[in-house]
């Protein structure tokens, strides 16, 4: 069964590597570059199962897109990862306490990348 990941990525060499990543793991991944592709991509419709965001976006941070999602009520229960190079003392817990459900950091470790998500993707009160 393929898995609607929602990738929030500018970088085009760290989106290449995380698409190639999920659909070997049987993902469709739908990518959006900025806050507001994001924005209009679930103004649309998409109701992916779990959304990875970077964190510093050209248009604005992931935090907005994290936001967006949290205030539609058919998106509030979507798993939200942070990925992000901000890995200084502090920032990642600041994102979990903020209430994205898991960080990664970058540069990421391919051996993990994708066993994360699904982690995060079959949490219990993940479910609508």
């Amino acid at each position: 069964m393929s898995h609607c990941v929602l990738l929030v990525e500018d970088n085009a060499l760290n989106l290449e590597l995380h698409r190639d990543l999920l659909e070997a793991s049987a993902c469709t991944v739908v990518v959006a570059s900025t806050v507001a592709d994001a924005r209009a991509l679930l103004a649309a419709g998409l109701v992916p199962d779990v959304a990875l965001l970077d964190i510093l976006l050209p248009d604005g941070s992931g935090i907005e897109v994290y936001e967006a999602l949290r205030h539609m009520a058919h998106l509030r229960h979507v798993p939200v990862i942070a990925v992000t190079a901000q890995a200084l003392t502090g920032d990642v817990p600041r994102l979990l306490a903020a209430g994205f459900d898991a960080v990664i950091t970058k540069p990421i470790d391919t051996r993990t990348f994708s066993a994360c998500v699904t982690q995060c993707r079959r949490r219990p009160e993940a479910s609508p």
